[in-house]
């Protein structure tokens, strides 16, 4: 039943991928929500819940690769369903465990374990086979502007399920919503049983060993640790930053994460469309160095309801655009055969700094009572991004046997 007798088409492949992103990526973006009202409803500080998003995140890059392998040997389809069911099983912890460790321990895992099954690494894979080498940036852009899309549309959801239901049962709405959306997708990803290798093909170790011995994929793996880093801490921390300083409508913060919802949606898109015609080592690099200087202006400029949805219409188009660009470039380098593989090894930097991003947020704000340092850190970050962005080479690499692409 999980296999096909004839490849999927593009078109099936991306409406069933995009609604199994727009549900994961809508939902997990908006656990910033829950911080204040579960952090009240126990008596944690912020550092608590920060720290289980932040091994949440961890977590999720650490699985990634093996998602990715999983993807690439037995199908996309059958990842995506175990990632529905850690998914819900996530959700469902997080609304009834209320001791601190066994909640920041669980919800880590589970959660970390269902993004890395149903996200952009797990799909990656099927969706460049899927598509023709000259559409796959821009097959790449419409997967990443779908996850835009969940969380534009799911950042009020969220809000006024937890206002109207409560937290807890907001969770258990989620949980229900995931397996009823999740699980007849995954049926549509289904791909035709993998071929075996022969003496001519890369194994996987080969593959892991290629990519981590070539200077470009490990710069490509270090600017991502910044993007990981600036769009977790500020989509996680940007509600409780509003309202100490002073912005104490909850609609403001609400209308900001949908507008980067929004705009991401054009940002990733374009991105993909640009990465087809552009070099996407200097397109990378630009969004960095950009997002650095829309950071900087959004700090010194005077606090409005204005001013944040400015910065977040400009971080929209930012926020996500990195991901076909970086997928397209590991694509173009090594090809396709282990695509969600590499593409989860990335990723794994990406999700470092998303713990780094998320935890640094809560811990630091609990020692000096602002987001001050935190904010200091994603500019450098955004400069350093940007400058080991453009060394890149994109050339696909020579090898005296390759492997199928």
């Amino acid at each position: 039943m999980l296999t096909a007798t004839r490849p999927p088409q593009l078109k099936t492949v991306l409406i069933a991928s995009g609604l199994v992103l727009t549900l994961a990526m809508g939902v997990r973006h908006g656990y910033g929500f829950w911080l204040q009202p579960i952090s009240q409803a126990y008596g944690w500080t912020r550092e608590t819940f920060s720290l289980a998003m932040a091994l949440q995140n961890l977590m999720w890059g650490v699985f990634a690769p093996f998602a990715g392998m999983a993807a690439d040997r037995i199908g996309t389809a059958r990842v995506v369903l175990a990632g529905a069911a850690f998914y819900v099983g996530g959700l469902l912890w997080m609304s009834l465990v209320s001791q601190p460790t066994a909640f920041v321990i669980g919800s880590g895992v589970l959660g970390g374990a269902a993004l890395a099954c149903t996200a952009f690494g797990a799909v990656s894979g099927i969706i460049g086979r899927a598509a023709p080498e000259s559409r796959r940036s821009w097959a790449f852009g419409i997967s990443s502007a779908a996850s835009s899309f969940g969380q534009f549309v799911m950042m009020p959801v969220e809000q006024q399920l937890i206002a109207q239901a409560g937290w807890q049962n907001a969770f258990y709405i989620l949980a229900a919503l995931v397996a009823l959306v999740m699980v007849p997708m995954a049926f549509f990803l289904r791909e035709m049983p993998a071929q075996k290798s022969t003496g001519g093909e890369q194994s996987i170790l080969e593959a892991t060993r290629e990519a981590f011995a070539y200077r470009p994929f490990l710069l490509l793996v270090a600017g991502y640790f910044v993007c990981g880093f600036q769009v977790v801490f500020i989509g996680v921390h940007m509600p409780s930053y509003l309202k100490d300083k002073g912005i104490m409508d909850p609609n403001v913060a609400v209308m900001a994460l949908a507008l980067i919802g929004l705009f991401n949606i054009f940002g990733s898109y374009y991105a993909g469309k640009l990465g087809g015609m552009l070099p996407k080592r200097y397109l990378l690099s630009s969004i960095y160095f950009t997002r650095a200087v829309v950071i900087s202006l959004f700090l010194l400029a005077p606090l409005t309801p204005v001013s944040v949805y400015v910065f977040a219409c400009a971080m929209g188009l930012l926020w996500l655009s990195t991901v076909p660009l970086t997928n397209g470039v590991i694509a173009g380098i090594f090809g396709v055969k282990y695509l969600s593989m590499l593409s989860g090894f990335v990723f794994l930097s990406h999700q470092v700094g998303s713990f780094l991003g998320v935890w640094l947020g809560g811990y630091l704000f609990t020692l000096e009572g602002n987001y001050n340092t935190v904010w200091g850190i994603t500019i450098a970050l955004g400069v350093f991004a940007a400058l080991v962005n453009l060394p890149i080479n994109e050339k696909a690499i020579v090898r005296q046997q390759p492997a199928l692409a």
